[in-house]
């Protein structure tokens, strides 16, 4: 039950209750802390409390019934007046003490107060009904479950039935509760067979809404009847049927509705179906057309479609197991109502009444009837007279006609009536015997109208019953139990309402009196009203006459005083009908009509309903059975008999079951949505009874337990030395240990006693030992059982194993044996075999020798016959010449030596004279001396310059390991002060420890003072004085922290524009350098290619030259169009990199900036600068870099020019030689087409000639571009030959002018000289190489000298702000440091395993094209000479090449299409194509497939193919569906495949982008709009399906990342208090943090990137993500009480802030997602900000904008104080909160969506 204000009682009413005040007091008291009550002393304590000040009380308020307060100053005993203040901040004048009462919140087990919002709540669903399902009462917040599961928990525990006795005044929303009720027993219990009853009791629900309810002026859907419906269980507590009884329909409706009411909903609902064809025959019509629906001029009611109420009628009617013939013939009937309500009755003359003649409402009545027109028309307008000798029929006057009518339309109704409920409880029945049942009452409220009649009579009456009942159950039973069991109990007073039940049922009471005046002939209603005055008037105080009336009086009921008009009441306690009206419908040839009259005389009840006749066991009371000749009797009995019996009946039942109680509220007499009137609850609470329980059960004991009972419940409580013979001593002792305070508890004669709570105690004693007992059992006996399982399987395995062992030895043997004599058997075998074969072999081959040597010589000897003459004379002829050769020879080898060895003497003659002379020596040692000198010369330059060399080296080398030791020993220092930091921390740890130690002995300390109360005091004043000199300070910090926001922003903006500047420049210069060296590579790539080309070209020409080429399809190269994509992806991605490090840098500063705020800021500029010089000092390693690079990619061109040099001569030579083969080839081919043409085998003209003629005139064509190519090689060969000789003659000596060939001294200087040349070549080398090294390491060792600066940077700032930081926060904070930097790491570490992932495959493709190259210069180097192929490397040479046309198709055979399908999508795993592959390979796989099937136009295989694809990727995602992984995989590349399609297959938004070139690879064949179309719902479909998929993945974690997880500790602080334990959705052990959601984020952003995902949808998606986690923030937010308090909205902007870091972190802040957590924001802000003054109000109703009013209201509502200094938010401040939003207060207006519209972005 909700907390509800305590009656209004001063002395004197507390003095007639019979209750002592004191008592009262602390009876309320214990009632608000039941944890003080159980202590020693705790009375005193509580009635403390209202001595202290700052209590909270209750004052009465004449418009608000009660108004909180709070004690200003402390209340001693034996003052006069209290000093209070109330909520809106006034001082009220001193107040008597003895009318105010402590503020108690008190919650009764009997009554559950449900108060009607007139709106529909999402309270009531199927998570909600598991949420209150097996919970205890009180563990949850009150609800109509709760009271439901207490029964049905009640009922299996003490095997009794239950009732759920549900009142309330009429509007107050019985009827709904009682539905909530029945479908919680349906979805809890479920059905016991495979029927699904709980599905056949909830559909009966629309069925008598439909026939029993209807709209009335203070309710839309009031019960115009009482039903009880018994919902049976079985033996294991399972749904096996129900059964409904009905009590007092009120007919009188059928025929007449007051003003804004309407009839029974079903006539609306036939009007508003009249359209449907079954319905045609009815001849229906709108509700306005018929007299009996537009009586009350309003036949709409707001929000209903009575159309779609139809449809669900008819479904539960068909449920029931009514079909559709019964169900029309009901709607026949009902139709057949409307159309006699609208038959005229004209006076004849004043004492008779005709109906006009063919009337066509009574036609249409008669045919739907099934009766005569005649017959119908007559008994309308006359009736029977019966006297004792004769019958007579009279007419009857035209009023008498029409209330004959209409008591006929109401008599057919309630048979109509009847008869459902008979079908209904008919399909309900079961077989099984039922064990228990339990019963929901949902009967009519307490009615007042402004016109009282017969019906609101009967109603009240009811009423009165019900809380006769009530009285009994609650007070007098309770109080009566106390005394049999002579417990200490004082008498309380209670209103008992038995003297108006007296009044209305005893004898000569209003019923009897009423009974008596319908059997006086001449009885009426003024006549009855005399009699009433007469008897009740003077004698009886609850009965009174009005003042200005004759006809009507007033009873004073308990809700309230009743005034009933008299007219009609005899009328309507008869319940005439014309018989012979009846005798017509009983001759009806309408089955179901028959049906309902041919029970008549039997019927027992007003209802016609029969008792239920299941199997129970505790109930009482039996159905009454009808005797033979009481058929007639029961049929003459009055309404208000029938009434009375079955009221009766009802009781009985009642009172044979343990009742609940659900008393429903009208919050207001308007209808209004969440509105609340104070007067009037407390005016209802008061009338039915619950302040009056409230009051009773603070005192009483509403559990019991004879002593027998106790005992054989709780005997597992008990020791045996505990268990005495005497049960009641036992049962005391126990009790005694068990429960510490006696009052819980009172021992009867019988029976315990205990209080409210206690009996859940104990059983959770009993569960906790049970619980224990059977751990113990299951221990021991799985132990047991465990052990002898194990000896069994021991003792088989051994037995197994001997005997599997036995056996394999046997086989082994065996196997051996055989093995044995196998071989054997082979070795002889194959050796006949193998001799035989070569026997047979050799046979054949002597054959074939014999006959070819014979074929062979019969050749040779026909050919030497042939040509032997030939043969002689060319060798005759050869060895003649060669003898004249040979002579000629001789003869002139013969004068050359006579010649020669003339001169030769001649010559020696000349030199010996020579010879003797001294002047030549002299010429030749002169010659010789001076090429020894310059040689020697030479040698010592070469000397000097070695020895200076080395001597650089000796430098280099000192200075290289002078600067090594120094960054070593700088490194060594920095190693140091990383350890003196860890000790640091090490010693900030052990402080910490000590810290705590002394916090503990400060709390202990504490403890120990015992002057409390003067402390409290004084710390009280020191407090309020802190709290002015802290606001103070506040307000100075402020202004400083304006002043520094202000100077923050004003460098941040600075800062902002120089890194602007500095990076647009940086990344302009590497920008260009990129671009140049892209250039370059590009350039490089193509002429590669070019020369691959042509160098195919080459091949295939030659080929073609020799060979016809067949006509055919040639396959294209389909890696072209790969290595172009794979090339795009590639520049994009570089691209989008660099457009990542060149974004701009924002920081946002507002003016509201919080302390935490403004150190983030200043790290952020701390961190920028560090950025900047970062960068900086790259720009500045580059720039050295690309130096270095290119003085060595100089030096390298300058050596490889030669062998460059060398290559191209190769080149061109094999240039020549195959443009020479060429040629020649060419002649050939001339040749041979002048001899076929001469011999006629090919023609000019021919087929043959002509292709040839085409070949011919191709090879000439590319003789000639070969041509011009090996003119531009000799060129190029001339230019660079000029350059070498140039450059040698600048370089190298002089040649020798003298031949020193013939001196070998010579040889040996020269010889000399040259290994020193080499010498110095090697060591200038190896000079460079070394020096090289040594850069690249002084670079290495800076780098590293950079790092670990930067590196002991972080940490001292790190160390510096956690000793800022308190102990709490030291941990998390340097934790949350270590996982940012493991993090970074990783981050690192992908990067650089993805870039050598690149690195590689560009290797391995161009190794391939290099070893493709390498074999094809192989066989071109075949016929080289040895001197040309030298050791030098070969290079490249650039030619320029034609370009090839490549179509970017890719052929496959129709078979082919299932391997494709599966090794593309089916079998496809999105991880290794992300690491190994581009991203979107499948999509253009599949394209080029598609494109190649447009090309040789074959439709089939474009429809197939594209069909496949499309069902493939369903399946995958079908079976797959719950990965993000491979979602988001296939996300990707259908949006991919889609955009090629729209490209290349006629979308002009596409198309208009395109190139020439590819508008030409276009589609030409097929139209392909439709399965765009299709592909684009596939695409829209994946992307909800990944929403939903991470939506899964997200929802378990938000609620406790942001809301239950502290991330910042200590900021909670303590619980509020008075709050509910709330039991975790999440184990401790799977908690989720912030970090768990972010770390789930980026793996999200991870997977979409490295799947190519458009950037647009990657934003869309991220945008959703944020929308999830902020909507489901918020909503819990606003379920939680418990995380609505100051530091828990700073703990939600704390974690909002890391989003937003993890969005610029990501480049994600302008895709929107940061605006959708702006109202999870707002709510965070508002638990901050100050709630006291109307400014605040309006700058919370300016700064929440994001949030409606009812999310405002409610958060300000469910605001909880933490601690002292925090206030709660008065409802003063809520109103004007209201106010200024002038909104209406609605607090589930809306449901929260969790998806956008979904758009795609075009791939370019």
């Amino acid at each position: 039950m909700e907390d509800t204000k305590p009656e209004e009682t001063n002395m004197e009413e507390q003095k007639e209750n019979k209750i002592c005040p004191e008592k009262l007091e602390e009876a309320k008291l214990k009632a608000k802390y039941p944890h003080l009550g159980n202590k020693p002393g705790g009375s005193d304590l509580l009635r403390k409390r209202l001595q202290k000040g700052y209590a909270r009380v209750w004052i009465p308020d004449v418009e608000e019934v009660w108004k909180s307060a709070e004690l200003t100053k402390d209340y001693r005993q034996g003052d006069g007046v209290l000093q209070l203040q109330l909520e809106d901040g006034k001082v009220s004048v001193p107040i008597e003490p003895k009318i105010v009462h402590v503020n108690v919140a008190t919650e009764h087990c009997l009554h559950e107060i449900a108060i009607n919002p007139y709106e529909t709540l999402p309270i009531y669903g199927t998570d909600i009904i598991n949420a209150y399902s097996g919970q205890n009462m009180g563990d949850m917040d009150p609800h109509i479950f709760a009271v439901a599961e207490e029964a049905y928990k009640q009922m299996a525990r003490d095997e009794r039935n239950q009732s759920i006795i549900v009142s309330g005044e009429s509007g107050a929303g019985k009827t709904v509760s009682a539905k909530y009720a029945m479908r919680f027993f349906a979805t809890v219990s479920g059905s016991a067979s495979e029927a699904n009853v709980e599905e056949k009791v909830l559909a009966s629900n629309p069925i008598m809404e439909s026939i029993g309810n209807a709209k009335t002026t203070r309710n839309d859907n009031s019960s115009r009847f009482g039903k009880y419906i018994e919902i049976g269980f079985d033996k294991k507590y399972h749904i096996i049927g129900a059964n409904m009884r009905t009590y007092l329909l009120e007919k009188s409706r059928v025929v007449f509705q007051a003003d804004e009411e309407r009839n029974y909903h079903i006539f609306y609902q036939l009007c508003a179906s009249a359209h449907l064809p079954e319905f045609k025959a009815l001849k229906l019509g709108k509700a306005d057309d018929f007299h009996y629906t537009k009586q009350g001029r309003n036949p709409v009611i707001d929000g209903t479609d009575d159309a779609k109420e139809m449809s669900t009628t008819r479904n539960a009617f068909t449920l029931l197991g009514v079909n559709e013939s019964y169900q029309l013939g009901l709607f026949q009937i009902l139709a057949s109502i409307l159309h006699l309500g609208n038959i005229e009755v004209k006076d004849r003359d004043s004492d008779s009444s005709i109906i006009p003649p063919n009337n066509g409402h009574l036609s249409v009545f008669c045919e739907l009837m099934g009766v005569t027109y005649q017959d119908m028309s007559h008994w309308l307008c006359h009736k029977k007279l019966k006297t004792a000798t004769e019958t007579y029929i009279k007419p009857i006057p035209k009023l008498q006609a029409i209330n004959a009518r209409d008591a006929l339309a109401k008599h057919i109704y309630a048979k109509l009536f009847n008869w459902i409920v008979d079908h209904v409880n008919k399909a309900l029945h079961s077989t099984v015997k039922q064990h228990s049942f339990i019963g929901v009452l949902d009967i009519y409220g307490f009615e007042t109208f402004e016109i009282n009649s017969f019906e609101q009579f009967c109603i009240n009456y009811a009423n009165e019953k019900l809380q006769q009942q009530f009285n009994m159950h609650v007070f007098k039973l309770e109080q009566e139990e106390y005394m049999k069991e002579q417990i200490p109990w004082t008498l309380i007073d209670f209103y008992d309402n038995q003297p108006c039940i007296n009044l209305i049922e005893a004898k000569m009471g209003i019923l009897d009196l009423l009974d008596e005046e319908c059997k006086m002939p001449k009885g009426s209603d003024d006549s009855w009203a005399q009699k009433l005055y007469n008897t009740h008037l003077k004698t009886c105080a609850l009965f009174e006459k009005p003042r200005m009336s004759n006809k009507a009086f007033i009873i004073q009921h308990f809700a309230d005083k009743v005034e009933y008009q008299c007219d009609g009441f005899l009328e309507k306690n008869k319940d005439t009908v014309n018989e012979e009206q009846i005798h017509v419908l009983k001759a009806s040839k309408f089955d179901l009509l028959v049906e309902l009259f041919q029970d008549e005389e039997k019927a027992t009840s007003p209802t016609g309903a029969a008792p239920a006749t299941g199997g129970r066991t505790r109930l009482s009371v039996k159905p009454v059975k009808n005797k033979a000749g009481q058929a007639s009797k029961e049929h003459k009995k009055t309404v208000g008999l029938q009434f009375r019996n079955s009221l009766q009946l009802l009781m009985e039942t009642l009172n044979a079951t343990t009742p609940h109680y659900v008393r429903c509220i009208k919050p207001n007499d308007y209808k209004y949505a969440f509105t609340f009137d104070p007067k009037r609850a407390v005016q209802q609470l008061r009338a039915c009874g619950v302040l009056e329980t409230i009051r009773i059960s603070a005192a009483g004991f509403p559990s019991r337990w004879t002593y027998q009972e106790f005992f054989s419940r709780y005997r597992v409580l008990m020791k045996q030395k505990d268990v005495l013979t005497d049960r009641k001593m036992t049962c005391k002792n126990v009790l005694e240990k068990l429960v510490q305070d006696p009052d819980k508890y009172q021992f009867g004669k019988t029976k315990i006693f205990f209080r409210a709570g206690q009996v859940a105690y104990l059983e959770k004693l009993r569960a906790d030992k049970l619980r224990a007992a059977c751990i113990r059992i299951q221990k021991t006996i799985r132990c047991w059982l465990a052990r002898k399982k194990y000896l069994r399987m021991k003792h088989a395995a051994t037995t197994i194993q001997r005997y599997v062992r036995g056996y394999q030895a046997r086989c082994l043997a065996n196997f051996l044996r055989r093995t044995r004599a196998a071989i054997v058997i082979q070795k002889y075998q194959r050796m006949y075999v193998q001799k035989t074969c070569y026997k047979r072999k050799q046979a054949a081959a002597l054959a074939m020798q014999c006959i070819l040597r014979a074929y062979m010589a019969r050749q040779l000897y026909k050919l030497l016959r042939e040509h032997k003459a030939i043969i002689i004379q060319k060798m005759i002829r050869g060895w003649l010449a060669r003898q004249w050769y040979k002579r000629t020879l001789e003869a002139i080898v013969y004068l050359q030596c006579c010649i020669r060895r003339m001169r030769a003497k001649r010559e020696l003659k000349k030199l010996k004279i020579e010879a003797r002379s001294v002047e030549h020596f002299k010429k030749l040692n002169i010659g010789m001396e001076n090429k020894i000198m310059q040689l020697q010369r030479r040698i010592d330059d070469q000397n000097k310059e070695n020895r200076s060399l080395s001597e650089r080296l000796n430098s280099l080398e000192i200075s290289h390991a002078a600067e090594s030791e120094r960054l070593r020993v700088e490194l060594t220092r920095l190693r140091g002060a990383e350890e003196d930091a860890k000790n640091n921390a090490n010693k900030v740890t052990s402080l910490l420890e000590e810290l705590e130690r002394l916090r503990k002995d400060l709390q202990n300390t504490q403890k120990e003072k015992k002057a409390i109360e003067d402390w409290a005091q004084t710390y009280q004043d020191e407090m309020e004085k802190m709290i002015s000199e802290l606001k103070e300070q506040n307000h100075l910090l402020k202004n400083e922290k304006n002043d520094l926001n202000r100077l923050i922003q004003e460098q941040s903006q600075q800062w902002t524009e120089k890194m602007q500047r500095a990076l647009k420049e940086e990344t302009q210069q590497l920008e260009y350098d990129l671009n140049e060296e892209r250039s370059r590579y590009q350039n490089l790539l193509t002429e590669h290619l070019r020369l691959e080309e042509k160098y195919d070209d080459l091949k295939e020409e030659i080929t073609l030259a020799v060979n016809v080429p067949k006509p055919g399809h040639r396959r294209t190269d389909s890696t072209h169009s790969s290595n172009e994509s794979e090339c795009t992806y590639n520049s994009e991605f570089a691209e989008s990199e660099e457009g990542t490090r060149g974004g701009e840098v924002r920081s946002e500063c507002g003016m509201s900036l919080d302390m935490s705020l403004f150190l983030k800021l200043q790290k952020r500029v701390s961190e920028l600068e560090q950025e900047k010089q970062s960068l900086q000092n790259e720009l500045d390693r580059r720039e050295e870099q690309f130096q270095r690079a290119r003085a060595r990619d100089d030096e390298e061109h300058k050596k490889a020019r030669g062998a460059e040099l060398e290559y191209e001569s190769l080149k061109r030579q094999e240039l020549e030689s195959e443009n020479k083969k060429l040629k020649h080839d060419l002649n050939k081919m001339r040749q041979s087409l002048r001899g076929s043409a001469e011999a006629g085998s090919a023609a000019p003209g021919s087929p043959v000639y002509t292709v040839l003629l085409d070949q011919l005139n191709a090879s000439n064509e590319e003789l000639e571009v070969r041509k011009e190519e090996v003119l531009i090689l000799r060129s190029q060969l001339v230019s660079q030959k000029e350059a070498m000789q140039h450059k040698e003659t600048m370089t190298e000596p002089l040649p020798y002018i003298e031949d020193v060939q013939k001196l070998t001294d010579a040889k040996e200087i020269s010889q000399a000289y040259m290994g020193l040349k080499e010498t110095n070549r090697l060591l200038e080398s190896q000079l460079q190489a070394q020096r090289r090294s040594h850069e690249n390491e002084v670079e290495a060792l800076r780098g590293d000298l950079q790092s670990v600066k930067e590196e002991n940077n972080r940490q001292q700032q790190l160390l510096a702000q956690n000793l800022q930081l308190p102990p709490e926060a030291r941990i998390e904070a340097s934790l949350q440091h270590e996982i940012t930097r493991l993090t970074n790491e990783n981050l690192d570490l992908m990067e650089q395993l993805e870039k050598q992932d690149k690195t590689v495959r560009k290797l391995k493709k161009q190794l391939k094209v290099f070893a493709k190259k390498i074999n094809d210069l192989e066989g071109c180097q075949m016929d080289v000479s040895p001197g040309q192929t030298a050791d030098e490397p070969v290079h490249p040479v650039n030619i320029p090449r034609r370009e090839k046309d490549f179509q970017g198709m890719l052929e496959y055979k129709k078979e082919d299409e299932l391997k494709l399908v599966k090794n593309l999508i089916l079998e496809l795993k999105p991880r290794g194509v992300a690491v190994n592959l581009i991203p979107g390979l499948p999509a253009y796989i599949l394209f080029m497939c598609l494109r190649h099937a447009d090309y040789i136009n074959d439709d089939q295989k474009v429809r197939s193919l594209l069909t496949s694809v499309i069902n493939s990727i369903k399946k995958i995602l079908k079976k797959r569906g719950d990965e993000f992984e491979t979602v988001s995989f296939w996300l990707s590349n259908t949006c991919r495949f889609l955009h090629c399609l729209k490209q290349y297959s006629g979308d002009e938004q596409f198309m208009k982008h395109n190139t020439s070139k590819q508008n030409d690879h276009c589609l030409s064949n097929f139209d392909l709009a439709e399965y765009r179309q299709v592909l684009s719902d596939l695409a829209i479909q994946i992307y909800q399906q990944l929403i939903k998929c991470m939506e899964n993945i997200l929802h378990p974690m938000i609620v406790s990342g942001m809301l239950e997880h502290e991330t910042i500790q200590g900021v909670s602080g303590v619980k509020p208090t008075g709050l509910r334990k709330r039991t975790s959705s999440i184990a401790d052990e799977g908690t989720y943090t912030l970090d768990s959601i972010i770390r789930q984020l980026n793996s999200f952003h991870s997977i979409m990137c490295q799947h190519g995902t458009d950037p647009e949808l990657i934003k869309q998606v991220v945008k959703q993500q944020f929308y999830i986690i902020g909507a489901v923030t918020l909503n819990n937010l606003l379920l939680r009480k418990d995380m609505c308090s100051w530091s828990k909205g700073m703990q939600i902007r704390y974690n909002v802030s890391q989003l937003e870091e993890w969005l610029r972190d990501k480049n994600l802040m302008t895709c929107g997602a940061k605006e959708t957590l702006e109202p999870l924001i707002q709510a965070a802000q508002l638990l901050q900000v100050k709630k006291k003054t109307d400014e605040d109000a309006e700058a919370i109703c300016s700064m929440c904008n994001g949030l409606s009013t009812a999310q405002i209201v409610k958060v300000l509502n469910l605001y909880t104080p933490v601690n002292a200094f925090e206030e709660r938010v008065s409802v003063q401040f809520i109103r004007t909160i209201q106010h200024l939003q002038k909104f209406s207060f609605n607090i589930f207006s809306e449901n929260v969506l969790f998806c956008f519209s979904v758009k795609f972005i075009s791939f370019t």
